[in-house]
């Protein structure tokens, strides 16, 4: 027997590798990705920084993780049914792909309650990121994708990875199938819908990350017509919907005629702090229909049933307790600590006379430095101060003259990052 053996150079970011290749060609979608996802990215520049200064004081208000500990109602039901997997009359296995009945009925009652929503409508995940990505391949490779720009990078990443965007435009930092809804601070961080053309799919986060912006009634209104007369299907993104304290609507489903153009994904990540835990849900309407008449939540139920086993029963069962009414009172405690956090900052950086935004209806604040490119400040805020926060252009070409700061993180934490970050930015105006 001869071994064909094949010798080829392997590019994997700046390492380059000799060795055997197989014949089995890369994703060509895989090849479009730029660069890293940008949160491993930030991780791997915080790496870099802990070998340059590894007796630093780095504080992390980039990725946006939770820091509060989980309420005690939620660890001891969780608990609870752990031990209870090793009795005979506790063990579970396999649960409904779609999420368990009392679950789904939970968040159907919880956050859609007199909205129409219907616990079948309701499937239970590990994640809103996660059903992004199944809302892709649901959908396939050929549609075109609308994103806010600014907006989350897995609308973009997800897009680019299924055949959905096309090349990539050096020169305008996008990708050329992708219609990029500019919503920055002179709309109202709302995009000119008269201006937009008609896409299949209109990804909408709102609160929007990274901006922090909560879309008004009246925006969401006309989205939703826009959506109609378009015969588009808007993805509507409402994780920290949580955060909201004003009137604007925190589902889309609020608005009238949503249920017939509109998917919605959330989580339990942000607001009760699951980010590792992992637990998100997808509410997909009976009444949305494709254009030849046939029900969307057919297909996504098939596409859980066949992709997915089913969130973990364990992470279900600390949701099941999120949604009591002791668990919700502990919930919005850990919302008002982290938007406490947001004040700190804004405060702190309104008093140096810098614009920012968001801080109000989600825990994000997002900062402009004009005429400045959004990777040079975050160097320069990493180097002079020790924090971590996210360079405006990872979340798409609008971005570029802003930075992201997270305000997850203990209250000691942002009060020391606040006073550094202070004195920064008063020796650069000095």
């Amino acid at each position: 027997m001869i071994i064909h053996r094949l010798s080829c150079t392997l590019k994997t970011h700046q390492n380059v590798r000799i060795g055997h290749c197989t014949k089995v060609p890369r994703n060509v979608n895989m090849e479009k990705l730029q660069h890293g996802y940008l949160f491993p990215e930030i991780e791997r520049h915080e790496l870099m920084h802990l070998e340059m200064y590894p007796h630093a004081n780095v504080i992390d208000l980039g990725i946006g993780d939770t820091t509060q500990p989980l309420p005690t109602i939620v660890t001891s039901s969780m608990v609870d049914f752990v031990h209870g997997l090793s009795t005979a009359t506790g063990y579970k296995g396999y649960g409904p792909e779609q999420g368990e009945k009392a679950l789904r009925k939970a968040i159907s009652v919880t956050f859609y309650k007199d909205l129409g929503i219907k616990p079948s409508e309701v499937f239970v995940s590990d994640g809103a990121q996660c059903d992004i990505t199944r809302l892709q391949l649901l959908m396939g490779p050929n549609l075109k994708i609308a994103v806010q720009d600014p907006s989350f990078p897995a609308y973009i990443d997800s897009s680019v990875i299924i055949g959905q965007a096309g090349k990539f435009v050096d020169k305008a930092g996008k990708y050329k199938n992708i219609e990029y809804m500019t919503c920055g601070p002179q709309s109202d961080f709302f995009p000119d819908l008269p201006t937009i053309s008609r896409t299949e799919l209109i990804f909408f986060n709102s609160p929007n990350n990274p901006t922090g912006h909560a879309a008004t009634r009246k925006q969401l209104e006309q989205l939703v017509d826009f959506a109609k007369v378009n015969g588009s299907i808007i993805i509507f993104d409402s994780a920290y919907s949580a955060y909201i304290t004003d009137d604007s609507p925190k589902s889309i489903y609020e608005i009238p005629g949503a249920r017939e153009v509109a998917i919605e994904v959330s989580s339990f990540s942000k607001f009760a702090g699951f980010t590792g835990v992992r637990l998100g849900w997808t509410v997909v309407p009976e009444e949305l229909l494709y254009s030849n008449g046939f029900p969307v939540v057919h297909d996504f139920n098939r596409i859980m049933c066949t992709c997915f086993n089913g969130a973990s029963n364990i992470a279900q069962a600390g949701g099941l307790a999120c949604l009591s009414p002791e668990g919700l009172r502990a919930m919005q405690t850990l919302v008002d600590y982290y938007m406490e956090n947001a004040r700190i900052l804004v405060d702190a950086l309104t008093s140096l006379g810098l614009t920012v935004y968001g801080g109000k209806n989600a825990p994000y604040v997002w900062v402009h430095f004009p005429g400045s490119k959004s990777w040079n400040v975050f160097a320069e805020i990493l180097e002079k101060t020790h924090i971590i926060t996210v360079p405006g252009s990872g979340f798409g070409p609008g971005g570029e003259e802003y930075i992201r700061i997270s305000a997850f993180g203990q209250r000691d934490s942002i009060i020391e990052a606040s006073k550094r970050l202070k004195y920064l930015i008063y020796q650069e105006q000095n």
